[in-house]
């Protein structure tokens, strides 16, 4: 095992820029765009969210299928991003483009498509991207340490694009802002793609494998592996959380935190604030969550972060109209910290539960694990910002009508909303805890299996700790 070099490092967390960047554009500022610009009804927002994830969520493993098919001289998985990074920059212009046909359907159908072909274009470069990440090294710990660096620039880029695309349109008196900011993180994250696929050469490379249908849905023998179920069940709960949180977060500001400023037609710059705080608090945690995971495991860290997360969003409901300032970004800041540990854990877990199923399955399926992972991630992201945007429809949230802008919700409205922020993490980060107390792959474990691939055992104590009964 050769250590990985900083530039190496580096050059694999590049391609997370996209990851994480897009991640809180699209849940972020995506609904908000949609409601108070292109003027979509909450309803319609929920169906197109769902109906691209799901599509979205389907090609996945496909994509992971024709990524472990494939032989390059950029390897398996970094000769789609090479090839696919100058889409990503068309993709978001048009995901951007401010729509203002007189009917409503004609918005929703061209809004449909672009995002459809950006969720394609982005699932063609992180669905390879993900298997990379296990592949990169085939140590515990450096494979920690490289995932470390991708949640860094993940973070770094989701500060960015949480604060200033904002900051890019109010800086146009018109919806052409939106453009200019699609252009120019198109342009970053075509830049950042590239970097990742030119210089982050894989340590584990292993032989093309044929595309069949049925692996496809063979695959999904994977759910047979306790680790991966167990991995799976943590991703799941995060993401769903954070794209329920991240897509209704300045709704709450804007029309429950500081809705007297709202319903007076000013703006405000507490949402990007708070914001940016939390996700920099997320970078600043890095370092102790690493620190955590060698004194007392991966699945004890992801414990630590989520009920500090909680805390918080239980904090968040009491929250009165008007609150101070200080006081928000002061939660945003401990809610940033708690959130570090369970978004670092499953990044730095996907490598173990893949050699895993090596050890147990006898070939190494890096992509076809990464589609399922992406497919089951995604689908269910899909159901809850569907659920959660379908549920404002139900309260009664008020989207934009062209030519105006939206200055206030109901009260039923602004009720939904504060109960999705509060009690998401409490419901489904607490599954998460739950699972966690039962994940299996310790270092100690890990060495155990990495040994038994390499002397081609299969040692019967361990692989019924790996398939339990």
């Amino acid at each position: 095992m050769k250590k990985l070099s900083l530039g190496r490092k580096l050059a694999f967390a590049c391609c997370d820029v996209l990851g994480g960047g897009a991640f809180n554009i699209i849940n972020f500022l995506y609904p908000v765009f949609l409601a108070l610009t292109v003027g979509l009804s909450a309803y319609w927002i929920s169906g197109i969210m769902l109906a691209t994830r799901i599509w979205d969520a389907l090609i996945d493993p496909l994509v992971g299928q024709i990524s472990d098919a494939t032989k390059s001289r950029f390897g398996k998985r970094r000769i789609y991003m090479i090839v696919c990074a100058p889409f990503i920059l068309v993709a978001m212009v048009f995901m951007f483009y401010p729509y203002s046909f007189q009917s409503m359907t004609t918005r929703a159908i061209a809004v449909f498509a672009s995002y459809l072909i950006f969720c394609t274009i982005q699932s063609f470069i992180m669905v390879p991207y993900y298997s990379l990440s296990s592949e990169i090294s085939s140590d515990y710990h450096q494979r920690a340490s490289a995932n470390s660096f991708r949640l860094g620039f993940s973070i770094f880029s989701s500060i960015i694009c949480v604060a200033v695309p904002g900051l890019i349109v109010n800086a146009y008196n018109s919806n052409q802002g939106y453009i200019v900011m699609g252009i120019i993180f198109g342009s970053i994250f075509c830049v950042s793609v590239l970097i990742t696929g030119f210089f982050a050469k894989e340590e584990i490379i292993t032989p093309p494998i044929n595309i069949k249908f049925n692996n496809i849905l063979k695959s999904f023998k994977m759910l047979k592996l306790g680790a991966f179920r167990q991995y799976l069940s943590l991703l799941i709960m995060l993401q769903i959380t954070m794209v329920v949180m991240s897509g209704l977060f300045f709704f709450f500001i804007d029309f429950y935190i500081c809705r007297d400023t709202t319903a007076a037609g000013q703006s405000n710059m507490l949402g990007l604030i708070s914001a940016a705080v939390m996700f920099a608090t997320q970078i600043i945690a890095l370092p102790f969550y690493l620190w955590l995971i060698k004194k007392v495991g991966k699945s004890a860290a992801y414990r630590f972060g989520s009920i500090i997360w909680i805390i918080c969003g239980i904090v968040l409901f009491f929250l009165k109209p008007g609150a101070p300032y200080l006081h928000v970004i002061l939660l945003g800041f401990i809610m940033g910290f708690g959130i570090s540990g369970p978004g670092l854990v499953p990044h730095t877990m996907f490598g173990d539960v893949a050699d895993a199923a090596q050890l147990v399955y006898g070939t190494r399926n890096d992509g076809a694990m990464g589609g399922l992972v992406n497919f089951m991630s995604k689908a269910s992201q899909a159901i809850g910002i569907s659920v959660a945007m379908a549920t404002l429809g139900v309260f009664g949230f008020i989207q934009a009508q062209p030519g105006s802008k939206v200055l206030a919700q109901p009260e039923t409205a602004q009720y939904a909303i504060r109960a999705f922020m509060a009690f998401t993490p409490l419901l489904l980060m607490g599954i998460g805890i739950i699972v966690s107390l039962k994940y299996t792959i310790t270092a100690e474990k890990q060495k155990q299996i990495k040994a038994a691939i390499d002397n081609n055992e299969k040692p019967a104590e361990l692989m019924k700790e790996l398939m339990p009964q």
